[in-house]
């Protein structure tokens, strides 16, 4: 079996929470390093709660580093809507244990330039928040980003609604010129948007099932919240998506989600389409899109595994 170096780059939410579990649990993942970014949470805190649930879920060896703190053109303000959906904390207001292990003094940015350096195409990365610090990374070393064999993000709406507005994706949002350098960059990126993730949902009987361990009652406490939130804001869905567990699902086994490829941009107009994720126009005969967009997901087969994964951290 190959096992695939991963980097998470996560504003640790709830459904980021769920990310940093299901790729600690995967056999195919050596999981070397997290960094966090400002999005559901600011990026000291989001730093601080990835500590917590590595600690929650034992796995306390995993470095967490500080990413972008604000985005590249204007200054981060974490929004009302928020901490309604992932709580005051970030975490659905559950007190987890202090984590023994500090954030590592590093950059974000630095750790992943290195990391990319040292394993090249071996590496994965997976972006479950906004995208500023992958397009750092891009604009102070192009050559070295491009060495990374895998780059997923959970971001962007294409065939569906935005989730903040119409037409924008929440962290999209928290940075539309980070995102549009990615997209329109010549990495190739894999885009898990809301296109996937608002059909793969979690419900309380799946939570349920992991109240067999203290460690897997704090983690039910923490998505049954999410959980709540999605039964008074999207009563027609059923459940809570699992946005970013899906992103990394993906990076592991592409199988999980049907894509088109595109070239992609991203608007970032101040207007009524700020922060949409569509189709380049100007790159629109280009022969090698670089962006796979996810359209359709194997929504039970994924569920089943992250069930699988959890169970074993859990139990």
């Amino acid at each position: 079996m190959s096992v695939q170096k991963m980097i998470l780059d996560v504003d640790t939410g709830i459904d980021d929470a769920m990310a940093i579990a299901y790729a600690v649990a995967d056999p195919e993942v050596e999981l070397i390093g997290i960094l966090s970014s400002f999005g559901n949470i600011e990026a000291d805190r989001a730093a601080q709660n990835a500590l917590k649930i590595l600690h929650l879920v034992g796995a306390n060896d995993v470095p967490v580093f500080i990413g972008h703190q604000n985005p590249l053109d204007h200054n981060y303000q974490r929004i009302d809507v928020n901490s309604q959906i992932h709580g005051e904390n970030g975490i659905g207001e559950v007190e987890l244990p202090t984590p023994t292990q500090p954030v590592a003094t590093q950059d974000g940015v630095d750790f992943l330039l290195t990391a990319a350096q040292e394993y090249g195409d071996q590496l994965t990365v997976v972006a479950t928040g906004p995208m500023t610090n992958l397009a750092s990374a891009w604009e102070q070393d192009p050559a070295t980003m491009k060495k990374i064999g895998n780059i997923t993000i959970m971001g962007g709406a294409l065939t569906v609604p935005g989730n903040v507005t119409p037409v924008a994706e929440a962290n999209v949002e928290q940075d539309p010129v980070a995102a549009n350098q990615l997209f329109t960059s010549d990495l190739n990126v894999t885009m898990v948007g809301l296109d996937v993730t608002l059909r793969t949902l979690l419900t309380k009987d799946e939570t349920s099932q992991w109240r067999t361990t203290e460690a897997g009652s704090k983690m039910a406490d923490i998505v049954d919240f999410y959980i709540d939130v999605y039964a008074d804001l999207y009563p027609e869905l059923g459940g809570c998506s699992l946005h970013d567990p899906l992103a990394v699902g993906v990076a592991i086994d592409p199988s999980f989600v049907t894509t088109i490829d595109m070239n992609m941009m991203v608007t970032t107009e101040h207007d009524a389409y700020y922060a949409r994720t569509i189709g380049d126009k100007a790159r629109l005969n280009d022969p090698n899109p670089n962006v796979k967009v996810a359209v359709a997901v194997d929504k039970d087969r994924y569920l089943q595994v992250f069930m699988d994964h959890f169970k074993q951290l859990f139990n």
